[in-house]
Order: structure tokens, then C-alpha cells, then sequence
């Protein structure tokens, strides 16, 4: 079972279905498209993402990392990422984050992606504070995704 849905973010890209999950496998590629990280460490030997396998970004301030581990994997349809660990203090303030990203193809050359926050607020902290949590996550997440389409689009020539 799911913690509380907290936030949903999309973008259409304008490439097939197909190159857009492919481009997302590539555990290599994260630091070309979001904004937050400069450098990921595969922890678990594997460029491409499996159910188990885990992978360390380095932040772009140079001090901060964080280990993340995809755990559920629905081919061309859905990714499942949690959070285990990182050095600002997340996992301790949300333990339960989970990321759900799902793509659906959009006519003959798009593709919706779809990223959605799930985290308890049960804590009296996550509570108090969730209003400006949820409004940081969405917008850095839209960058993330905005960066994503910007990097395929240009990858496929559109």
C-alpha cells in the first residue's frame, strides 16, 4: 500500500513512446536532465534501471548525495522509485517517499510522462511544513521534467 498521494507532475514530449522509456532506463542520463544532480554512481553495477537496483546522485552544491532504488518496473508503461538514504536529511523526515512515473503515448510522436509523490505527513514537522514541501517537490520536479523533454527533443531532432 501506497503512503498519501501528495503531487502530480506532466509534461508531453514530443518523441515516440519508446525512445522516451529508453531514454529513461539509462541511469547514466539523470544528471544530463535534472537540474539538481551533476554525477550518479551506479551502486549496483547496472546503466540500466532494474527492479532492485540502486544509484547514488551527487547534488549539484557539491556536498549533498542521495541513494535511490527503483523497486517496481512495468516495461514502457510505469517506473517505481524510492528513496533510501541521502545526506540532507529526507529519509528522515519522509521515509515512505515513493516516486511513481508512468508514460502513455500521445498520437503518432508523443508521450505523456506523469510523475506522482506519495509520503506520509503523519509526522507533526512533515504536517506543519507539507504545504511548502509539496510546492518545492512539484516545482523542482516540473524543471526535472521540462529538462527531460528539452534533452530528448533535441536527442530525436525535434
Amino acid at each position: 500500500m501506497r503512503p498519501k498521494f501528495q503531487s502530480k507532475q506532466e509534461v508531453i514530449i514530443n518523441a515516440p513512446l519508446e525512445k522516451v522509456w529508453e531514454f529513461n532506463m539509462d541511469l547514466s542520463k539523470i544528471a544530463e536532465y535534472h537540474p539538481r544532480v551533476n554525477k550518479v554512481d551506479l551502486i549496483s553495477g547496472k546503466q540500466f534501471r532494474e527492479t532492485g537496483v540502486s544509484y547514488q546522485c551527487h547534488l549539484i552544491d557539491g556536498k549533498n548525495t542521495c541513494i535511490e532504488k527503483d523497486i517496481e518496473i512495468v516495461p514502457m508503461q510505469k517506473l517505481v522509485t524510492v528513496f533510501t538514504q541521502d545526506t540532507m536529511g529526507l529519509t528522515k523526515l519522509l521515509p515512505d517517499y515513493v516516486v511513481e512515473s508512468n508514460v502513455s503515448k500521445i498520437g503518432d510522436n508523443g508521450t505523456k510522462v506523469e510523475m506522482s509523490h506519495f509520503y506520509s505527513s503523519s509526522k507533526l514537522i512533515v504536517w506543519l511544513l507539507n504545504f511548502i514541501i509539496k510546492r518545492k517537490i512539484a516545482r523542482e520536479t516540473q524543471d526535472t521534467l521540462n529538462a527531460m523533454k528539452k534533452s530528448i527533443e533535441s536527442n530525436t531532432g525535434h
